[in-house]
């Protein structure tokens, strides 16, 4: 089992990700592993000998948290839900969905902007253009992996949706400076 300390950046780019965080964790972070292994066991919640291998450590405000991934473990996650109700006093305990928007102002978008409406719409040239922008943002193997789904995908709309998912489509002809802000909260929507 291994704790690894993390920045608060690096937790908001963790939104494809769920796990349950708790705060003010003083002392070894190593012991609220294992106590948190022993507990969630004893209470029925980690099922089938499964526990947490690997936490997050993190400050916030002077405050040490410990995020405890929800991947890679087998849990009844209604009786986490209800735990987690039961022991927020305790542990001030919530979901990194909640944490991350309330607490550090929401997920990064790791999408690079990529300037495809306005161009010829033949999709060979759309995740050309897309794949040079992953590129060139050194995500080269996320290129790859967008250019075998579009490829493998079984329409048109399909392809757009797949290139969707790795960068932000934006026009041809606006300037950086004119394009919608990325971030969820400042464009108004929860994503």
């Amino acid at each position: 089992m291994a704790i690894k300390t993390i920045t608060t950046d690096e937790l908001r780019h963790m939104e494809d990700r769920e796990g349950l965080v708790l705060q003010g964790c003083g002392g070894d972070p190593q012991e609220w592993l294992s106590g948190i292994n022993e507990l969630l066991t004893s209470e029925g919640i980690l099922q089938e000998g499964s526990q947490f291998q690997d936490a997050f450590c993190f400050q916030q405000e002077d405050v040490t948290c410990i995020l405890f991934p929800l991947d890679q473990v087998q849990l009844d996650m209604g009786k986490l839900a209800l735990w987690r109700l039961r022991t927020h006093e305790t542990f001030g305990g919530t979901w990194l969905s909640d944490y991350v928007p309330n607490q550090l102002g929401g997920f990064l978008d790791e999408r690079p902007d990529c300037p495809l409406i306005g161009q010829d719409g033949n999709i060979f040239n759309l995740v050309g253009i897309a794949s040079r922008t992953l590129k060139s943002a050194g995500q080269k193997d996320r290129a790859t992996e967008m250019t075998r789904r579009v490829y493998d995908s079984g329409s048109y709309l399909e392809a757009l949706a797949v290139i969707s998912e790795y960068v932000n489509i934006v026009s041809a002809d606006e300037e950086p400076a004119q394009r919608a802000p990325r971030h969820p909260k400042e464009r108004g929507d929860a994503r």
